[in-house]
């Protein structure tokens, strides 16, 4: 009889933990999903889809240092690109997702193919009424370790300059 209550728990587990990896196989879809939906809202010029896709206290932090945009700031600064039909093409290579406790938040990292060359996105979505949104979005321009030392001479004034003016 043991035996029998042995296998029947171990059988229970393993179809709990089948479960349990197919539901967050079926989020980290979700979320896949409504990130390539943003930025194919981006790419078509779709102004209202994209920033439907961000919640209203979401962050875009750009590729220059001086762009730490809050969604509203956000939206003035593209709603001109968007309004020309043509905003930004970002391709995604790979993509990582990772759910944190009771699937509210989650967090991505992503390289993609764009006008800049290869870039990298990251950031936090949150889950809002059972939509996944995004929270926190940063854009960065990847260097390979071995150009490191020559982007760095090239933006080395520019960096002392902003350097100077956030330490005043």
């Amino acid at each position: 009889m043991k035996n029998i209550l042995l296998l029947f728990l171990m059988l229970s587990l393993g179809t709990f933990a089948q479960d349990s990896s197919t539901a967050k196989a079926a989020v980290k879809k979700e979320i896949a999903h409504n990130l390539n939906l943003w930025h194919k809202a981006a790419a078509t010029a779709n102004f209202e889809e994209y920033f439907e896709l961000m919640t209203q206290d979401a962050v875009f932090i750009g590729t220059d240092p001086t762009e730490n945009w809050q969604n509203e700031e956000f939206r003035e600064f593209s709603k001109p690109y968007f309004d020309k039909g043509k905003a930004w093409n970002f391709e995604v290579l790979k993509r990582n997702i990772y759910l944190g406790e009771n699937n509210k938040y989650a967090w991505f990292d992503e390289l993609l193919d764009t006008q800049m060359g290869i870039c990298r996105g990251s950031g936090i979505l949150e889950n809002k009424n059972g939509d996944w949104k995004i929270k926190h979005y940063v854009l960065s321009i990847t260097i390979p370790n071995k150009n490191v030392e020559e982007v760095t001479a090239i933006k080395k004034t520019f960096d002392r300059e902003l350097i100077s003016k956030i330490k005043s």
